[in-house]
């Protein structure tokens, strides 16, 4: 794996990762009653998914044009990392939802 790869695997893995993590504080703000720090950090972790997406695309981009991309364990786990952090962003919407409607 040559460095460019490796280097835009570390920054899906570090977006999906500090979306994810906005995303489980945004459930914990809204267990608290803030729901607008919730949504502050809802869409604090949309910004950071939207970073890895983008990288993620420009990836499957190239491929589809014909300059293929070697799979490897580490981007293996990037993916990994993006569908966690889009479960976990389904996940609060429907936890804060619920926490709405208990208040």
């Amino acid at each position: 794996m040559d460095e460019e790869l490796a280097m835009i695997c570390f920054g899906i893995i570090s977006n999906s990762g500090s979306a994810k993590s906005c995303y489980i504080e945004a459930i914990q703000k809204a267990k608290e009653g803030d729901f607008t720090g919730a949504e502050t950090l809802m869409t604090e972790g949309e910004n950071c998914f939207h970073e890895a997406h983008t990288v993620h695309l420009d990836l499957i981009t190239n491929e589809a044009s014909g300059d293929g991309v070697l799979a490897s364990l580490l981007l293996i786990h990037a993916e990994d990392q993006m569908a966690n952090a889009e479960m976990a962003k389904v996940f609060a919407e429907e936890i804060i939802s619920l926490y709405k409607k208990l208040a």
